[in-house]
């Protein structure tokens, strides 16, 4: 533990998230900004000028707040979109200047390695092994272990991704649909290849937007509310219904749903894609939904 706060970032293909801490339990601050970084980067291999200024900008916003919390340490991470743009160097050189720390471009397994830690880092051992997957917008991580990771793999496969590769429609047509779902799972075959060990976890824990946002949805959530969505149980059942009910509707009309962030409305259906099959391939009745995850890792690390 520490008097002085510390903070992590996380520069993600879809968000950028920030968390600022002083111990392992209390946020002084988490904050979540849309930025889109990774758009078009599975077509052009590059990070577009507008999405690095976007997520630019919202750097030096968390800049300031940090400043108000007189951080002093920070960690800041690059993910998917960093790692498969030609690129990259440009978005991280503008990423320092705004934060005064240059982000870390992260492997998938150390991805998967920082996600468990802070997915596990509140339950009992005696629960485990665990599962735990963070389906991102670029990519998705997988990573097993008990009181530590001790496996990790990562999946070319996230909701932006998905979304600008198979879902062109609006509502998407089953085909394309069906275009993403399979995919997805000839993806998942790899761990079976991988990480067999895998298929024994005893609990399996699901992190970031889509998962949070199949929770918020199956709630009913008016407003954001991290206390109902962490270690919320999310059904096998409960999640395809969120996936037929958010597939088979118009973007202006998925946008109604209580629990859907406007930031999410266009993606959140290639999100479900990965999800859904997530589930029925590893034949899971439900799963726990953490809001503990990459950034809680990040944090711990400098503490």
């Amino acid at each position: 533990m520490t008097d002085r706060p510390v903070a992590a970032i996380d520069c993600g293909t879809n968000s950028t998230r920030l968390l600022i801490t002083t111990d392992r339990t209390d946020a002084l601050e988490r904050l979540m900004t849309i930025t889109r970084l990774g758009a078009g980067v599975d077509q052009s291999g590059q990070l577009q000028a507008d999405a690095i200024e976007r997520t630019v900008d919202c750097l030096r916003q968390y800049r300031a707040v940090m400043d108000q919390h007189q951080v002093q340490r920070v960690r800041i991470t690059a993910t998917s979109a960093a790692r498969d743009a030609v690129n990259g160097s440009a978005f991280l050189d503008a990423a320092e200047a705004a934060v005064g720390t240059r982000p870390e471009i992260l492997s998938g397994e150390e991805e998967g390695r920082l996600s468990f830690a802070g997915a596990t880092a509140d339950l009992d051992p005696a629960d485990g092994p665990f599962l735990v997957f963070d389906i991102g917008g670029g990519s998705t991580e997988f990573a097993y272990g008990t009181s530590t990771c001790e496996q990790s793999l990562s999946l070319d496969i996230g909701s932006v991704r998905f979304t600008e590769k198979y879902l062109h429609s609006d509502p998407p047509r089953p085909e394309e649909l069906s275009a993403a779902v399979t995919v997805s799972g000839l993806h998942l075959d790899d761990v079976g290849r991988e990480m067999s060990a895998a298929y024994n976890a005893a609990t399996v824990i699901g992190l970031a937007g889509t998962v949070s946002t199949a929770a918020a949805v199956e709630i009913g959530l008016a407003e954001y509310d991290r206390a109902q969505i962490h270690h919320f149980r999310l059904t096998r059942e409960a999640a395809e219904d969120v996936f037929r009910t958010l597939a088979t509707e118009s973007a202006e009309d998925r946008a109604f749903n209580p629990g859907l962030h406007p930031g999410r409305v266009d993606v959140i259906v290639g999100g479900l894609c990965i999800l859904v099959k997530i589930m029925r391939h590893f034949e899971l009745d439900d799963i726990l939904v953490s809001e503990a995850d990459i950034l809680d890792g990040l944090a711990a690390s400098l503490l």
